[in-house]
C-alpha cells in the first residue's frame, strides 16, 4: 500500500507520539519539533555507524554517531542522534541547557548482544539507553535524528520513508488465484445443477412413455403366442 502521509511537514512530537507508547505508523519517519533541556553527562557515542542515505542510494560514510538525552517540557526522555563525526573522534563541545529541535522521529533499534561482548555500542536502543542515563521518568520509544547537526559534527542523512508505488506481484498473484478458484466453484455448481436437471427430464420422459421399460417383457412374449397355439392344435 502506498504511504500517502505527509511526513515532510514538521509537527509537534506530542501530536503524533506519547511517552511509554509503542511507535505508531503515523509517527514513524515524520519530521517533528520538540522542546526540552539537555540532560548533562548523558552524552554517548555509538560506533560502527554510517552517515546515512542522502538520497543517492548509498548508505554513507563510516563514522561515529553522538547520542544525547533530551528531557522534554513534559518531563519525558527522548534520545537524539545529533550528528556524526570521524571514527574515534569522540564528543565535541556541544550546546547545553534548553533546546528547540527539529528532526525525523524514527523507531528504536534492538540491542546487540555483540556490543556487550566487545565492550562497545553500535545500536541506538532506547531500552539500553534508559539504563545508561542518570535519571529517567517516562521515555519515548523512538529517537530523533536532528535535521541539522551542531558545530563539530556532520548532519546524519535521514531521508523520508519510502513510498512504494510498484505493483505488489505477490498480492496480484493471490487476487488472480482467488478469481480462478471462484470461477471453478461456480462452474462445479452449474455442472451439478445441469446434471440434476438432465436426470429429472429423463425420468419424466420415461413416465410419459406407455411403451416404457415396464412393457418390454410383454412385447418380447408376443412372438411366441402363435407357436403356443399351434401346439394346442
Amino acid at each position: 500500500m502506498e504511504d500517502t502521509r505527509d511526513t515532510e511537514t514538521a509537527v509537534p512530537l506530542t501530536s503524533v507520539a506519547e511517552p511509554q507508547e509503542v511507535m505508531t505508523t503515523e509517527a514513524s519517519g515524520r519530521l517533528v519539533t520538540v522542546r526540552g533541556t539537555w540532560a548533562p553527562g548523558d552524552d554517548l557515542v555509538v560506533t560502527g555507524r554510517l552517515s546515512g542515505d542522502d538520497g543517492s542510494g548509498t548508505r554513507g560514510e563510516p563514522g561515529d554517531w553522538v547520542i544525547r538525552h533530551l528531557v522534554t517540557e513534559g518531563g519525558a526522555s527522548l534520545a537524539v542522534a545529533v550528528g556524526y563525526g570521524d571514527v574515534g573522534a569522540g564528543i565535541p563541545t556541544l550546546p547545553t541547557g534548553e533546546a528547540e529541535l527539529t528532526g525525523r522521529y524514527v523507531p528504536s533499534e534492538s540491542p546487540q548482544v555483540s556490543d556487550f561482548e566487545a565492550g562497545e555500542r553500535t545500536a541506538i536502543a532506547v531500552a539500553e539507553l534508559i539504563n545508561l542515563w542518570a535519571e529517567v521518568d517516562t521515555v519515548y520509544s523512538g529517537y530523533l535524528v536532528l535535521d541539522e547537526a551542531p558545530a563539530g559534527l556532520s548532519t546524519i542523512a535521514a531521508p523520508p520513508p519510502e513510498q512504494p508505488t510498484e505493483l505488489n506481484l505477490l498480492n496480484l498473484f493471490y487476487a488472480i488465484e482467488w478469481v480462478i478458484f471462484g470461477g471453478f466453484a461456480i462452474y462445479l455448481w452449474w455442472r451439478l445443477v445441469k446434471d440434476e436437471q438432465e436426470k429429472e427430464q429423463a425420468r419424466l420422459a420415461g413416465d410419459d412413455d406407455p411403451d416404457g421399460p415396464e412393457s418390454a417383457p410383454s412385447r418380447a412374449a408376443r412372438p411366441s403366442e402363435p407357436a403356443q397355439t399351434a401346439a394346442l392344435d
